[in-house]
């Protein structure tokens, strides 16, 4: 593992020098890069606390930085108009422009990052940065059992019913969802994966009669796909299955979701026969676990 650190500094080390992030003067303007990415990250108007989140800034450092620009005429902080607890950065009119300016910068500076590359290594340079931010986004997330009653798993429970009653041609209803009881220690675990504070996935297992438990609820946000988060969740859930003694998991998906399909075939799931409540269920899956298939995700 060491040597894998090491290796992420020195690309960390190499690229911060190479986009010239280490003077007080980023993309030739006279700022540091805190307050020009917070320029970006203003853009029409944003929370302050929302603000700190995104950029995982302490407080007083962030207030600091607000108030720099503040000076500058470039950001003026009021009041939210719907909760006055709160606050809301703005852009002024300097402070739009001076965002125009960097965009633009921005750009260039990106096209002349590749631009002695052939056509075909700026495609692999871009390739690999969307790669790297997906894997970089998942090392990030946070997957740890949550009680069901609880406001970040209520919240992941609702985006899961809101989006399987677009997509399933017959609709889907709250009262789908299993129980709490359900999915709670001793007879269950529910999952949910937050970024940023935010949940983004969710994935339970309830016992259905010892030894055989029965994976339920499995979402990833739409923003949150293609980086590997519902494979995670799926090992994750097997381990916490193992340790509530199940060693044979089944599942039911809807015949749209093919993209689970594929995934759970992926993960060692083959088809089984129908079981249970077939409500909303086309495909059924089973997998014997044992400790060493239920960390290979």
């Amino acid at each position: 593992m060491e040597h894998l650190a090491g290796q992420v500094r020195d690309f960390n080390r190499y690229y911060t020098r190479r986009i010239g992030i280490l003077t007080d003067r980023y993309l030739g303007q006279a700022r540091p890069l805190g307050e020009a990415r917070l320029l970006f990250e203003i853009g029409t108007g944003l929370e302050v606390g929302a603000l700190r989140v995104r950029l995982g800034l302490d407080s007083g450092y962030l207030s600091r930085l607000l108030r720099s620009l503040e000076k500058q005429r470039l950001v003026h902080v009021t009041p939210h108009p719907g909760d006055a607890r709160a606050r809301v950065a703005h852009l002024t009119d300097a402070g739009s422009r001076e965002l125009e300016v960097l965009n633009t910068r921005a750009t260039d500076t990106a096209r002349e990052l590749i631009a002695s590359l052939s056509a075909m290594q700026q495609e692999q340079v871009v390739d690999a940065m969307g790669r790297l931010q997906r894997l970089l986004r998942l090392a990030a997330v946070i997957v740890a059992p949550a009680d069901p009653a609880s406001p970040v798993a209520r919240t992941s429970l609702t985006l899961f019913a809101d989006e399987l009653k677009e997509r399933f041609p017959e609709g889907y209803r709250n009262s789908d969802l299993v129980s709490a009881d359900q999915i709670v220690p001793p007879h269950g675990v529910l999952l949910v994966a937050t970024e940023d504070n935010r949940p983004i996935g969710c994935g339970a297992v309830r016992i259905l009669q010892p030894p055989t438990g029965e994976i339920r609820h499995m979402w990833v946000h739409p923003d949150a796909r293609r980086m590997g988060l519902g494979r995670r969740l799926v090992t994750d859930l097997e381990r916490h299955a193992l340790d509530l003694g199940v060693t044979a998991l089944r599942l039911g998906t809807h015949e749209t979701l093919r993209e689970a399909i594929a995934m759970y075939e992926a993960l060692g799931y083959t088809p089984t026969s129908p079981y249970g409540d077939t409500t909303h269920t086309h495909c059924w899956f089973a997998k014997e676990l044992t400790e060493s298939n239920a960390t290979l995700g």
